[in-house]
């Protein structure tokens, strides 16, 4: 049976079950082609409040599901998705512009996401406090409705992040995935959830643009917002969420450095800034955007770099053996262009790449780097490589810290604790000794620090905190007397 079969989902929206968009019908499009693959409903910011109330009304019956059956649920949607693997794998392709280990890596992650949060609703959720009156609890409890605003990158992966625990938790959820990958993003999730026997109305998915993203945030029967896209996007649904006195946990931009030491491995450390800068072309938040290389390393480190950047195939993914695809739109794609276009004219030294031909840019590197590069400097979103030479630890660490953002940090050396002294050097959410900067696992805290976000989504501990409530609950054998 097919997941996805266009008759049920083309020109449609999910909330609660099949029905139209009232903002009308968007085009599914294929970066690598601009053939349109689809169609669907895409949401007013007067479906979203319509949604929320749906959502709201289901809840109450969901977190009341005894667990077991809540982790049916998740454990049978991470089956489904294992078991479509090939058909969301083309999807995913298609739509996306991602090559196909990419898309492998989402799937596979997005299962973990479903698998690690069924033993969520069986985790110790409360506990005792010394009181000797009465009996004191603290305990979690759901939050109600979340709200989830997933980027295009990695559409699945990073909706499904904070749908599965926020569903494990006894919370509903309402999904506004990116227009431009709302299939992957929305239908596939709400397709899987629906198979898996999630109630109606506890999940809601609708594509759209900024307005209906602004009512998600502004509806006040939602009070936790998880968003993951750009820093610009995200500190106005920050500003936001505070003013409504709401949680909003962001998972932004940045700019990761990986620091190449004097004693690493050339070889591994070039193939790790490689795949750390090029996978996705580049789109992605904890993408190698700095390479900090030793002196004594720098030259033949380009040399390589360049090699492995001239070396990859470049096309569409879905009829071509590449291992980079297309940019994911006209806009982003001019956003790159003009990027290394200026950082070549401010004194960058453009080693390999810089073109763009179609939808497809060509894998590059920028040597000779300074803090007025700004494709050293600025957040790229595309396969651009920037690397800058260093003499000392202390100027590899100070390198590393001057940043806005602060998500990854990778460090190849063959002394690992001299690598765990840099790292505590430099602040970041993530620190990947011997590794490029990309890397993820459903069962780990996910987030950054400054620039690059706040909260944190991800393994037991930080879920829970992310989307329960705590609540403080007294028992008294009789009822108590006071003084009036």
């Amino acid at each position: 049976m097919a997941l996805l079969e266009a008759s049920t989902w083309e020109g449609k929206l999910f909330t609660g079950r099949w029905s139209g968009g009232s903002a009308g019908v968007g085009e599914v499009r294929e970066p690598a082609t601009s053939a349109v693959l689809g169609c669907v409903g895409l949401a007013a910011p007067g479906d979203v409040t319509a949604a929320v109330e749906r959502a709201t009304r289901a809840q109450r019956d969901w977190a009341a599901t005894p667990p077991a059956q809540r982790a049916a649920v998740l454990r049978r949607a991470a089956a489904l998705l294992t078991e479509h693997a090939g058909e969301i794998t083309e999807w995913i392709v298609r739509e996306s512009g991602s090559v196909r280990i990419k898309a492998g890596i989402e799937i596979e992650g997005a299962a973990g996401e479903c698998t690690e949060s069924a033993a969520l609703t069986s985790a110790p959720y409360g506990e005792l406090l010394p009181d000797g009156a009465r009996l004191s609890v603290q305990r979690r409890v759901p939050a109600g409705v979340v709200g989830v605003i997933s980027p295009f990158n990695f559409p699945l992966l990073l909706s499904m992040r904070s749908v599965a625990p926020a569903l494990a938790l006894g919370n509903a959820v309402v999904v506004k995935p990116d227009a431009r990958t709302a299939v992957c993003g929305g239908v596939v999730i709400a397709r899987v959830f629906e198979e898996a026997g999630l109630p109606e109305g506890v999940l809601q998915v609708l594509p759209g643009g900024a307005d209906s993203g602004a009512a998600l945030v502004d509806d006040p029967r939602v009070p936790i917002i998880s968003f993951t896209g750009s820093t610009r996007a995200g500190r106005s649904v920050g500003a936001r969420a505070g003013e409504l006195l709401k949680r909003a946990h962001l998972e932004l931009g940045g700019n990761s450095a990986l620091i190449v030491c004097e004693d690493a491995d050339l070889d591994a450390a070039a193939s790790c800034g490689a795949f750390g800068s090029f996978l996705h072309q580049g789109q992605i938040c904890m993408a190698t955007g700095r390479h900090l290389v030793h002196h004594s390393l720098y030259d033949r480190y380009v040399e390589k770099l360049a090699e492995k950047a001239e070396a990859l195939p470049v096309g569409d993914p879905f009829t071509e053996d590449v291992v980079l695809g297309p940019i994911i739109d006209d806009g982003q794609l001019a956003h790159v262009t003009d990027l290394v276009d200026r950082s070549v004219v401010a004194g960058a030294r453009l080693v390999a790449g810089g073109k763009a031909s179609g939808p497809f840019f060509r894998p590059t590197v920028l040597a000779d780097c300074h803090p007025g590069i700004p494709a050293y400097v600025e957040e790229v979103f595309g396969p651009v490589a920037s690397v800058r030479p260093f003499d000392t630890a202390d100027e590899a660490a100070e390198m590393a810290a001057d940043s806005e953002y602060g998500l990854s940090l990778g460090i190849i050396t063959s002394d690992t604790a001299a690598g765990l002294a840099l790292a505590d050097r430099v602040p970041t959410g993530l620190v990947h000794i011997n590794d490029q900067t990309v890397n993820d696992d459903p069962a780990v805290p996910f987030g950054g620090v400054g620039a690059s976000g706040i909260g944190r989504v991800g393994g037991a501990r930080a879920n829970v905190e992310a989307f329960t409530e705590t609540q403080w609950i007294t028992v008294r054998s009789e009822a108590a007397h006071h003084p009036f």
